[in-house]
């Protein structure tokens, strides 16, 4: 087990900020497996800015494309993209996947885990609950929900969902919008696989739908190696690199 103390990472001149070549090099992972899941309002695609980096870096990745109807749902689809790796694995969540990546990454073949401004709940825990102890991210006053499933408007999904994203990219995302249940929140992890996996985070600070002091809270009580970008809650796309190198870090453990 690697030492896993919190630190935060400056973005010039680090090796977090250099090419994702120069990071496998340096680093030499000895993980080959990336399971990549995306979490509400999104799917697969939105990892399109990192899946050919760390491919450039000789990585063989899955990006898995949750249903979004209901956790069990979500985490069977990343234990079945688990299942068909064939060795050891790092296992990373945006935003809801945390949730997600917390319940699946129990899985034998989950060697570490990485959080991109991802929900990181205990076994059982009300996530609802815990984030009341922070102020509300405007995001979610956009949520509109119909028949049963939710989305976020267009302007919550610009404004606060895709802040700091190119504007003709961030209406393409729109247009891909993944709707959820609208129960999908209400689901509870039984286990917390952080709890025993080797953890990383990055935060985000311009992040406008999940709290950055609750990202930053969630990061410590996992006792995570944490970076923190100058970022809206979309650092997946604004910020590849830093992105793929945290990932990268975690295939060193």
């Amino acid at each position: 087990m690697i030492d896993r103390r919190t630190f935060t990472t400056a973005l010039g001149g680090t090796l977090l900020a250099a090419s994702v070549t120069g990071v496998a090099r340096a680093a030499r992972p000895r993980i080959r497996n990336i399971v990549l899941v995306h979490g509400a309002y999104a799917d697969g695609s939105s990892w399109s800015a990192v899946i050919p980096l760390l491919q450039a870096a000789g990585l063989a990745v899955t990006a898995v494309q949750n249903p979004l109807t209901a956790l069990a749902d979500d985490v069977a689809a990343t234990r079945r993209a688990i299942a068909l790796q064939d060795g050891p694995t790092v296992l990373v969540g945006h935003s809801y996947a945390g949730t997600v990546i917390s319940e699946a990454g129990v899985d034998p073949k989950v060697a570490s885990l990485v959080y991109v401004a991802a929900r990181a709940p205990d076994a059982g825990e009300d996530y609802v609950a815990l984030t009341r102890r922070f102020p509300t991210a405007p995001a979610s006053a956009g949520l509109v929900t119909t028949d049963g499933f939710a989305q976020l408007s267009e302007a919550a999904f610009l404004q606060d969902f895709a802040n700091g994203v190119d504007p003709v990219k961030a209406r393409a995302l729109y247009a891909v919008q993944g709707p959820i249940a609208a129960t999908l929140f209400a689901g509870r992890t039984t286990q917390a696989a952080w709890r025993d996996r080797p953890s990383f985070y990055a935060v985000s600070r311009r992040d406008r739908t999940t709290n950055p002091d609750l990202e930053r809270f969630l990061a410590a009580r996992m006792k995570a190696h944490t970076i923190e970008l100058d970022s809206g809650h979309l650092s997946l796309i604004t910020h590849p690199h830093e992105i793929a190198g945290l990932i990268l870090r975690a295939a060193n453990v």
